[in-house]
């Protein structure tokens, strides 16, 4: 499992459902907007600060962010 992926679909995900923009979300947490995007897309690894700074903008526990998506059934 690549977490660049996970962080990448879910921050995209909490992102929208805020209502933030890319650009909006990396002022909050201090960020660099080109640098969001490259996370975004899962083109970066990101250190745990940044990770802190993310959730604490999006009102989320950091460990929220990391959280893998729950397995689908297996098709028969």
């Amino acid at each position: 499992m690549d977490f660049r992926q996970v962080l990448a679909t879910n921050l995209r995900r909490m992102r929208r459902a805020k209502g933030f923009s890319q650009e909006s979300l990396a002022w909050e947490a201090g960020v660099n907007r080109s640098y969001m995007a490259k996370v975004e897309t899962g083109k970066t690894w990101v250190g745990l600060e940044i990770i802190c700074r993310l959730a604490a903008a999006l009102e989320v526990e950091p460990a929220e962010l990391l959280r893998a998506p729950p397995r689908r059934g297996r098709r028969k």
